[in-house]
């Protein structure tokens, strides 16, 4: 057993001598010392050993454990030390290096149009309402006077979820969970997200922004509606603008018109933008029709109103001269950064 004992004294030396890395160390430390080691099955055999060679050997295994114990300690901290050394050699940081410079994002065009729309409308006194854009049939048709079968439902084909829940087609289904909750006077704009099942093309996209507005109060005639929407024109495009309205059918309004202004890029002498005509198309409007304002309680022999609507993405593309609204939603920073 005296010469097992030297035996792996010798082995454990010469191994850990050969060690490079620190887990190299860990395999012998628990090959040798660990509770199935090569000592530890030493010791475990003494038991059959007379009373005279059990001191003996029980101190000469003290003496080579207290050994490789020792030799342990020392390759650990030169091993350690080395792979420190390492460490920081491979992480200096070169401070003259030039920095990585963080990309800063900017404002969509669409979030900067919308906010100058509403400023101008908040200005007026208009307030700013908000509804689901998961929206009953009831209340993105029907309400509207757009019963089932309607022709105009065809003009704004949609996302069906179930025979009663539609993507909305428009922001008009704000307007009439406004109406049903505030008695009159009413003043107030619906910014937001619309859906509608059109094919992607250069002019159209099955997602786009809508802002519409709505004003019911005593007394309410075309006229304050030409005033408020031609006064939103000058704002918006400057003061040189020029309106007119023409004729058009709304289910929702009666009666009905198309809205157009001086082309902004040529000041009506006609160019590509408003296609030589010298106007630009801007929105639909009209005076709400009065079975709208009975469908939502309110007397249209006390109220009156109006209704205007049109779409933030093409107010965007006219303002900035884009010409292909697929632009607007592909997220390129080479087009987003002109802005």
């Amino acid at each position: 057993m005296k010469e097992k004992l030297v035996e792996i004294k010798e082995a454990a030396l010469a191994e850990l001598k050969n060690a490079k890395i620190s887990s190299e160390v860990e395999n012998l430390r628990v090959k040798f010392l660990g509770k199935k080691g090569e000592l530890t099955s030493i010791l475990r055999g003494m038991g059959g050993l007379s009373a005279e060679e059990r001191p003996l050997i029980g101190k000469l295994a003290n003496e080579v454990r207290a050994e490789i114990e020792a030799k342990l300690e020392e390759v650990t901290k030169v091993i350690k030390d080395k792979e420190k050394n390492e460490k920081i050699a491979n992480e200096v940081i070169d401070i003259t290096m030039p920095g990585k410079k963080n990309t800063i994002g900017k404002r969509h065009p669409l979030d900067l149009t919308l906010e100058s729309m509403k400023e101008i409308f908040i200005s007026m006194g208009f307030t700013i309402e908000d509804g689901p854009e998961v929206e009953l049939d009831h209340y993105n048709f029907e309400a509207l006077n757009i019963p089932k079968n309607h022709p105009a439902r065809s003009e704004q084909d949609t996302f069906y979820v179930n025979d009663s829940l539609v993507l909305r087609t428009q922001t008009s289904p704000v307007q009439i969970r406004v109406m049903e909750k505030q008695t009159p006077p009413i003043k107030m704009i619906s910014p937001g997200k619309v859906y509608r099942s059109d094919a992607v093309d250069a002019t159209h996209s099955p997602i786009f922004y809508q802002m519409e507005g709505l004003v019911i109060d005593k007394g309410i005639t075309f006229a304050d509606l030409k005033g408020t929407l031609e006064l939103f024109a000058k704002k918006m495009f400057g003061d040189k603008v020029q309106t007119k309205f023409r004729p058009h059918h709304f289910p929702f309004t009666e009666p009905s018109a198309e809205m157009d202004a001086t082309c902004f890029v040529c000041q009506g002498e006609g160019c590509r933008v408003c296609k030589g005509s010298g106007w630009i198309e801007l929105l639909g409007c009209g005076m709400v029709h009065p079975q709208v304002l009975r469908n939502c309680g309110i007397d249209p022999e006390v109220y009156s109103g109006f209704a205007f609507g049109f779409g933030v993405d093409r107010m965007v593309m006219l303002k900035y001269g884009i010409d292909d609204i697929r632009l607007l939603y592909e997220s390129d920073m080479r087009f987003l950064n002109q802005f």
